[in-house]
C-alpha cells in the first residue's frame, strides 16, 4: 500500500486563511495598542536595543537576528499547528494574517485626517498626522498635511499590507511574522541619524530587500484600480514608471508615484522630522498638491489594492499547493 502524501505546503487552507484574514482585518477592531502582538515586539526589539547597541553595522546585524528570532519560532509553531488539515491551516492562517495586516487601521487614520481637512479644522489635523506618518506637523498647511496623509498611506499600503500578504503566499505563516518583526524594526533603527546610522543598517536593507517585490506589486495594483478613485490606469502607470526613481526609497518611490498618478495628484518635496531632520524628495505626479477629497480617496485606493492583494495571495497559495502536490507525487511515482 502506498503512503498517502502530507498535505503540502500551501493549499487550500493557505489561500482561504490568508483572503479571511483580510476580510478579518476589516471587520475585527485590533486589540488596544499595548495588547496588539505587534506592540509587544516592539517592546522586546526596544528592550533589546537598550542592550545591545553599539555604534556597529555587524552589532546591528546582531540585533536584527536577535529580534527576529522569537516572531520567527512562533511563526514556525503556528504553522506546525496548521499541518493537522486544511481547516486547521486555514484557522493558524488567517489569524496570523488579521494580526499582521493593517489596511484597515490605515485606511481608517486617513479618513479621520480627509474629514478635519474638509473641515479647515488645521489643528485637528496637524494632531492627527503623528498617527500616520513621523513628520513635523505644527508648520504644515493643509496641502502639506494632505500629501502626508497620502504618501503615508501609499507606502504603508505596501508594508503593512500587500508584503506580508505576498510573504504569507510564498513562507506560510513564519514568513509573515518575520516579514512584520523586520518592518517594525527599520522603523524603529532605521533612520539616518547620528545613533542608528550604523546600527540601524542591517534592519534597513533587509527591510527594503523584502519589500522590492511586493511595493512594485502595490504601485501595478493602485494603477490598475485608479479607474475607481477617479483616475486613469495608463496615465498612473505613466506617472509610476517615470517618476519612481525620483524618490529616495528604492521602494516608496513605487506606491507614491502610483498612488500621484491615479489620483491625479503631485506629491513630493520637502519633508521636516523632529530634531531638524530635512528631506528632499523629487516631485512625483502632475497635478495640483492634494487636498481632503485625495486624502479620502487614497485612503479608499488602500482598502481596494489589500483587498486585490489578498486575493491574489489566496490564489497564488493555492497554485501554489498544487504544484508542490504534483512536483512530490511525481518524484515518488504516483499518478
Amino acid at each position: 500500500m502506498r503512503r498517502e502524501l502530507p498535505p503540502p505546503l500551501g493549499g487550500p487552507g493557505r489561500g482561504l486563511g490568508l483572503v479571511a484574514g483580510v476580510v478579518a482585518d476589516r471587520l475585527v477592531p485590533d486589540p488596544p495598542d499595548a495588547r496588539h502582538p505587534v506592540a509587544w515586539f516592539g517592546r522586546w526589539a526596544g528592550w533589546l536595543e537598550r542592550r545591545m547597541w553599539a555604534d556597529s553595522r555587524a552589532r546591528g546585524a546582531a540585533y536584527c537576528l536577535v529580534s527576529c528570532a522569537p516572531a520567527a519560532a512562533a511563526g514556525l509553531a503556528l504553522e506546525a499547528l496548521g499541518r493537522r488539515g486544511v481547516l486547521a491551516r486555514a484557522a493558524v492562517t488567517g489569524l496570523a494574517t488579521w494580526t499582521v495586516v493593517g489596511a484597515d487601521s490605515l485606511a481608517r487614520e486617513g479618513r479621520t485626517m480627509a474629514e478635519r481637512l474638509e473641515d479647515d479644522d488645521l489643528v485637528g489635523a496637524r494632531a492627527q498626522l503623528p498617527h500616520l506618518c513621523g513628520r513635523l506637523a505644527s508648520a504644515l498647511d493643509g496641502p502639506e498635511l494632505a500629501r502626508a496623509a497620502v504618501e503615508s498611506m501609499a507606502e504603508n499600503t505596501a508594508d503593512s499590507a500587500v508584503a506580508s500578504l505576498f510573504w504569507g503566499a510564498v513562507g506560510g505563516v513564519p514568513a509573515m511574522f518575520v516579514h512584520r518583526a523586520v518592518n517594525t524594526l527599520d522603523a524603529m533603527v532605521g533612520h539616518r541619524d547620528e545613533r542608528h546610522a550604523r546600527f540601524g543598517t542591517a534592519s534597513a536593507r533587509l527591510d527594503d530587500a523584502l519589500d522590492l517585490v511586493p511595493a512594485r506589486l502595490t504601485g501595478a495594483l493602485a494603477c490598475l484600480l485608479a479607474p475607481a478613485v477617479g483616475g486613469d490606469p495608463r496615465r498612473a502607470g505613466r506617472v509610476m514608471v517615470r517618476d519612481a526613481s525620483d524618490h529616495p526609497s528604492p521602494n516608496g518611490g513605487w506606491c507614491e508615484a502610483a498612488w500621484a498618478g491615479a489620483l491625479g495628484v503631485r506629491l513630493g518635496g520637502r519633508n521636516v522630522y523632529p530634531g531638524g531632520r530635512v528631506e528632499h524628495r523629487g516631485l512625483l505626479g502632475d497635478g495640483p498638491r492634494p487636498d481632503g477629497a485625495a486624502v479620502r480617496a487614497a485612503a479608499r485606493l488602500v482598502h481596494l489594492v489589500s483587498g486585490t492583494a489578498g486575493a491574489l495571495a489566496g490564489l497564488g497559495a493555492v497554485a501554489s499547493g498544487r504544484t508542490r502536490r504534483r512536483r512530490a507525487r511525481h518524484r515518488k511515482g504516483q499518478p
